[in-house]
């Protein structure tokens, strides 16, 4: 069989490619554990300029974790489950912390696991097919990764809409927001990976390339709907929210059906995951990067001991009804202080992250 992490240095590149086709690059214990080693290697070789994240899949560069994986696993065994996802929130970490130029090649959806290999790169890329979600929400489970750190401080409340909906968003939505960095045609994908393996300066060769964001295939719908979405997802409360899409709806805007589908998925949605993303969201407005994957080993830790999101893998991905049964029947039944359990401290060792500093010495 392929190895599910392909690995080639090309002159000055060192070029990382996921070859998991099959299952559209879902990200598994495998391809993280060959992942993490290969960063201190390349930081401390004197001939590599840059790294290349990119997929050998035209539909896919990581369409997120290997959940099926990851719901055998925790049914098995849960503490082993919580140490997986520890592994690869600890992979975040190290991507963020590499001190090389690392370029993301991206055309084709982008979600969930994926999002925490491309996000933290210093310049990642769109090709045309490009569209990114995060839909953690409907398997009963949370925007984890560190995403909601970049989520959080998006503006106008996008960050809320996007990481409680888990819709998926175009590259010309992504661009605007800096969740990407340049939209160049995929066509020019080889262009950047031989002008990065001469050793070419990273940002002039892709800032030449660069083309209008708009040209993306896939349209969100978002152009125009800023003000909107500020005014919904804006609110102090996720009751008050779907309140204001259900007063939207109801009204004779041109973007009442938009809301009313809006509300009918965050509806389907798990209500102990939205209220702990909303709460997990708002926290990460004033937290650093570190100390917020610090808190999604924690929220994993209690996910992966409960109910929904073997309920929602169940549902969404396994039996394919799409009718799962979550623990709660609406948001209004979940508790402050079931909130609260899941943001208490572990009593098993929390994840251990060290500072930026100690984690680049160990890279170089």
């Amino acid at each position: 069989m392929e190895k599910p992490l392909l690995v080639e240095k090309r002159g000055a590149l060192a070029e990382v490619t996921l070859n998991r086709p099959q299952v559209l690059n879902a990200l598994n214990d495998e391809m993280r554990g060959a992942m993490l080693p290969l960063l201190p290697d390349f930081a401390g070789d004197s001939e590599i300029y840059a790294m290349v994240l990119r997929s050998n899949s035209p539909r896919a560069f990581c369409a997120g974790g290997d959940v099926r994986e990851l719901t055998r696993l925790g049914r098995a065994d849960p503490a082993q489950a919580v140490a997986s996802v520890g592994q690869e929130y600890f992979l975040n970490w190290a991507l963020e912390c590499f001190t090389k130029p690392t370029v993301s090649l991206i055309d084709g959806m982008v979600m969930g696991s994926g999002v925490g290999l491309m996000l933290y790169g210093t310049h990642r890329v769109a090709g045309e097919g490009f569209c990114f979600a995060m839909p953690e929400t409907a398997i009963g489970l949370f925007p984890d990764v560190g995403a909601c750190s970049v989520l959080a401080k998006l503006p106008g409340h996008m960050g809320r809409y996007i990481g409680l909906t888990g819709r998926t968003i175009g590259r010309q939505t992504a661009y605007r927001l800096g969740i990407v960095t340049h939209c160049i045609a995929a066509s020019q994908f080889d262009q950047i990976r031989d002008g990065l393996g001469a050793a070419d300066t990273v940002d002039p060769l892709l800032d030449n390339l660069h083309v209008d964001s708009s040209a993306g295939a896939f349209d969100d719908g978002l152009i125009g709907r800023g003000n909107l979405i500020e005014d919904v997802f804006g609110g102090t409360s996720l009751a008050g929210m779907f309140r204001a899409l259900e007063f939207q709806a109801k009204s004779a805007s041109a973007d009442a059906a938009w809301c009313a589908d809006v509300l009918s998925d965050l509806q389907s949605r798990a209500p102990l995951s939205l209220l702990v993303t909303l709460r997990h969201l708002d926290a990460c407005r004033s937290q650093k990067l570190q100390q917020v994957l610090i808190d999604d080993y924690r929220l994993a830790a209690r996910f992966l001991t409960g109910h929904d999101f073997y309920e929602g893998v169940r549902a969404l991905l396994i039996d394919l009804d799409n009718k799962p049964a979550w623990q709660h029947g609406g948001i209004n039944e979940v508790s402050p202080e079931e909130i609260d359990e899941y943001f208490a401290e572990l009593v098993v060792p929390e994840l251990e992250l060290p500072d930026r500093e100690k984690m680049q010495q160990t890279q170089a």
